[in-house]
């Protein structure tokens, strides 16, 4: 599986962006597909998720009703859809994706087999 993270970029506060992270290579329904970000001198932190089936969607406490993941399973590509962004939304946000996780591992890296290379979001005040 390989994974492809794009949609980075300049915002100031209170705009949007919408990141896209493009799945290749053999994937199944039973995969999950999460954002995570990290901010420079700070640990990876999670960001949301969604299994590919049946799209129930999980989030981060701090990004409930600011950020919105989806999927479009034609093109095997997921979305995060960031509005009311902050400054301290600032962070390289990589894309991850994982085999039958439970609930509980979707919240934390290192159940994640697969990883985008990253893309850089920057909100300025």
């Amino acid at each position: 599986v390989q994974l492809q993270a794009s949609g980075g970029g300049l915002v100031q506060a209170g705009g949007s962006l919408k990141l896209s992270c493009e799945l290749s290579g053999r994937t199944h329904n039973n995969y999950a597909l999460a954002w995570f970000r990290q901010a420079p001198g700070k640990e990876r932190e999670f960001v949301a998720a969604i299994r590919w089936s049946p799209g129930s969607t999980y989030y981060g406490d701090s990004m409930k009703g600011r950020f919105s993941i989806s999927k479009d399973s034609a093109k095997n590509t997921v979305y995060l859809q960031m509005n009311s962004l902050k400054p301290e939304d600032t962070a390289v946000y990589y894309c991850a994706a994982g085999a039958r996780l439970i609930v509980s591992s979707l919240y934390h890296e290192r159940h994640y087999q697969y990883w985008g290379q990253g893309t850089k979001v920057t909100v300025s005040s």
